[in-house]
């Protein structure tokens, strides 16, 4: 099991903002749909002037990853990010918050006849994912297709924690701290399936520096490993939001072959190459927020300080 530090008590005054933030989200989880998506476009433009720490992370990993656009066109690109962020924000409190309230008719699935053959063979099944601002707020149509489990990052935050497991729960069975490789395994040997985004830099402990959008980023080794180990099929799932028809989808693409080929550096390389791929889609769809190239190969310089 995942070792975290103690988090301070759940009524500790400095934990307070977070149930205040609950409430609020519990608030934004009835709106109608119009509405949320206003005052999410309304609170993305105002994050792109306040927020000036996550702005410049953002604006970092454009000039990175994007050189081509001109910065006329990358900054527009980072003010439309903000808005999809917010937005993205608020629309996980929907299911977390509101979990009653039916959104699979805003909701297009696309190849779900991927997932259902590789479930079918009854080895678990990797669905890879990335980062896109929409996550959470598509949960009622997976969990629909059944014996769907995800893994989540632990937060020091015990509402915030409290929120994400909880809300989530509510959907999936299994809710799998990203540390705790035994339970994704024993998860995978049952059959079920394994929602993973792939994308983030979590050190150098079992990562490689593979190449992402021509920079070598630091690329976490796991999806070959529980491939490996359990012979699981691997499916790429990624998602999107429509802003002017207020609808969101997710879409199953095939599973991959030839995946594990033997060659983690390989393998990290060509998620990340897909990855790349599903972002230049819609790339304003991306968390670029995230500090990807925090960690850096030896003797490279930091790209955010």
């Amino acid at each position: 099991m995942p070792r975290h530090a103690p988090p301070p008590p759940c009524y500790a005054p400095k934990v307070w903002p977070a149930w205040i933030g609950i409430g609020i989200g519990w608030c934004i989880a009835r709106l109608p749909i119009p509405a949320l998506f206003f005052v999410g476009q309304l609170v993305g433009k105002l994050l792109f002037h306040l927020a000036r720490s996550r702005r410049q992370a953002a604006a970092t990993n454009l000039a990175m990853c994007l050189p081509q656009l001109d910065t006329a066109t990358r900054r527009r690109l980072l003010q439309d990010n903000f808005v999809h962020t917010a937005l993205g924000a608020l629309e996980a409190m929907l299911p977390w918050l509101n979990p009653a309230r039916d959104l699979t008719p805003r909701i297009d699935v696309i190849g779900a006849e991927h997932y259902a053959a590789a479930l079918a063979k009854g080895r678990g099944v990797l669905v890879l994912a990335a980062h896109f601002t929409t996550m959470d707020v598509i949960s009622q149509p997976m969990a629909h297709l059944g014996r769907f489990d995800v893994m989540y990052r632990y937060n020091k935050n015990p509402a915030w924690e409290w929120l994400q497991v909880n809300g989530r729960k509510r959907f999936f069975d299994g809710v799998i701290e990203r540390e705790d490789t035994r339970q994704v395994l024993k998860r995978l040997k049952a059959g079920r399936a394994i929602w993973y985004a792939t994308d983030q830099d979590y050190g150098r402990k079992h990562s490689v520096f593979a190449p992402f959008f021509g920079v070598r980023a630091a690329t976490i080794t796991a999806a070959s490993r529980f491939a490996r180990l359990n012979n699981s099929p691997v499916l790429f799932m990624t998602t999107a939001r429509d802003l002017q028809r207020q609808r969101w989808s997710i879409t199953f693409h095939p599973p991959l072959t030839g995946f594990p080929s033997g060659d983690d550096l390989a393998d990290a390389t060509r998620i990340n190459g897909l990855i790349e791929g599903f972002i230049l889609e819609r790339p304003e769809q991306y968390l670029w927020m995230h500090k990807r190239f925090k960690t850096r190969p030896e003797g490279k310089a930091d790209f955010y300080n």
